[in-house]
C-alpha cells in the first residue's frame, strides 16, 4: 500500500520531470492566454492540462510522448478558439459569456441573481471583500465571464452612475 517497487517510483520521478518540463515549454510557446481563465474555455484547458499531467505521471499505459501530444493539442485548441473569438463574432458568442450586473446603485437585481444562480449573501460577501460596508456605496457588482464578482464603488462625490438597461436584463 505504501510502496510497490523502485521501478514504479523511478518511472514517476523520471516521467514527471520530463512531462513537467515539456508542459512548461508548451505553455511558454502557447502564451499567457492558455492559463488566463478569462472564460469557461480557458478554465477547461487549465483543468485538462492538470488532468493530463496527472494521467501521464500515474498511468503506466500512457507514454510520455502521448502526454506531450495531448499538452500540445490542448494548447493548440485553446489558441484556435481564442484567435477565432477575436475575429469572428459567432465564435465569440459561443466561446465567451457576457458579464452580468447583479447589483446596480446599491440595489440587488433579483432576476439577474436568479438567472445566474448567485445568492444575495454571495454578493454581500464580495462587497465586504472589496472593503465596502454598505450596499448604498456600491455602484455595481458584476458577475464576470470567469465567474468572479467585481465590485465597483460609487465615486467620492456620491454621484450614482446610471447603468444601461441592456446590462441589467
Amino acid at each position: 500500500m505504501l510502496f510497490d517497487n523502485w521501478q514504479g517510483l523511478l518511472r514517476v520521478i523520471l516521467v514527471g520531470c520530463l512531462a513537467y518540463i515539456m508542459l512548461v515549454i508548451v505553455l511558454r510557446l502557447s502564451g499567457k492566454r492558455t492559463l488566463a481563465k478569462l472564460n469557461a474555455f480557458d478554465l477547461v484547458v487549465t483543468v485538462a492540462l492538470g488532468s493530463t499531467l496527472a494521467t501521464v505521471l500515474l498511468t503506466k499505459g500512457v507514454a510520455l510522448l502521448e502526454g506531450i501530444a495531448a499538452f500540445a493539442l490542448l494548447a493548440l485548441l485553446q489558441f484556435i478558439i481564442a484567435w477565432s473569438a477575436c475575429r469572428y463574432r459567432v465564435v465569440a458568442r459561443f466561446a465567451k459569456g457576457k458579464p452580468r450586473i447583479l447589483l446596480a446603485d446599491g440595489q440587488m437585481i433579483d432576476g439577474a441573481l436568479r438567472a445566474e444562480r448567485v445568492s444575495k449573501d454571495e454578493v454581500k460577501a464580495a462587497v465586504r471583500s472589496a472593503g465596502i460596508g454598505d450596499l448604498g456605496q456600491v455602484a455595481a457588482v458584476v458577475l464576470e465571464t470567469d465567474g468572479s464578482l467585481s465590485v465597483i464603488g460609487n465615486d467620492r462625490a456620491g454621484a450614482r452612475s446610471a447603468w444601461p438597461s441592456e446590462h441589467v436584463r
